[in-house]
């Protein structure tokens, strides 16, 4: 059950990035940030309220707990990682073409398995270094893709912003398996509904100071699209699903990780038809190492 609900939260996922690169097509990308937290919020605030007045049991699939600031200073940690990334990615993702943006997401997982060896000390087998190097390869062949659309990975702030965004997004995956994790295994032993509902609140009022910041030096460009209620839409889904498919028993979290990392196959080949992108190919070929390495991490994983 798990992992049909990672593969389903991976293809929500993968529209939600195509949905997102359409709402920011002439748009701020603060404004729509800004929007995306506020949305995504209102999606669950009504869980939040019903739990409080015991229209929802707890115990049940929406329940929100209550929980003091021992819990919450968890959840606003969460809330800064997950902003600082979504920042950096909005912008990126804004400014370069999603074919490129999807296949240097999709090494998430690598840096969460470095991350883990870093930080938990754990090992890796000889599979899962070659999916580590076969994600250095395909990122190194990324660069020449970009080249040809003249992108210089080295030089690019935009870039930048994206691997920074997928190293914060990474992290934000590693801190994840640390919250939701039972305390007798040392996690936090968070309640996924209350992780999710609460770091979307945080998140809001922390752009609601940015984008007044924002806006007293600089009026941001703006128009309606559907397309951003959308965004806020797919995501607060494919987050429930993830989150969900974390908290069962037997889930394994690697695995989770690098099934939603295939959200690039949906962002990329919908992505690359509708926003007419070029080069198709020749990325087509880095994004297929990027998978394969993943394959690898996968077969390692559960060795």
């Amino acid at each position: 059950m798990w992992l049909f609900l990672a593969f389903l939260s991976a293809t929500l996922l993968g529209c939600y990035d195509v949905f997102k690169k359409h709402a920011l097509r002439d748009n701020d990308v603060i404004i729509i940030l800004w929007l995306n937290t506020l949305f995504c919020s209102l999606v669950f605030l009504p869980f939040v309220l019903l739990s409080a007045t015991d229209h929802i049991e707890a115990g049940s699939l929406f329940y929100v707990p209550i929980e003091g600031w021992e819990v919450h200073k968890y959840v606003i940690l969460k809330s800064c990682i997950v902003l600082s990334s979504w920042v950096c990615g909005y912008y990126g993702i804004k400014h370069l073409p999603l074919t490129l943006v999807g296949p240097i997401n999709a090494t998430r997982p690598v840096m969460v398995l470095l991350g883990a060896l870093l930080f938990f000390g754990e090992r890796l087998n000889i599979y899962q270094w070659i999916g580590v190097l076969l994600a250095i390869f395909s990122f190194f062949l990324l660069s020449r893709s970009g080249k040809k659309e003249g992108i210089d990975f080295r030089h690019n702030h935009w870039v930048i912003l994206v691997v920074l965004a997928a190293v914060l997004g990474a992290l934000s995956g590693l801190y994840d398996k640390f919250l939701l994790a039972p305390t007798d295994c040392g996690g936090a032993g968070l309640d996924r509904m209350l992780v999710q509902s609460y770091y979307n609140f945080y998140q809001c009022g922390m752009m609601m100071v940015v984008l007044f910041l924002h806006l007293r030096g600089l009026h941001g460009k703006f128009h309606w699209d559907w397309c951003i209620i959308l965004v806020s839409l797919f995501l607060s889904a494919a987050d429930f699903v993830y989150f969900y498919a974390l908290s069962m028993d037997d889930a394994l979290v690697s695995v989770v990780s690098m099934v939603r990392r295939s959200s690039v196959l949906v962002s990329f080949f919908v992505g690359g038809y509708v926003f007419h992108e070029h080069n198709l190919r020749g990325k087509a070929v880095d994004l297929a190492l990027v998978l394969l390495g993943m394959i690898f991490l996968f077969i390692g994983s559960n060795l």
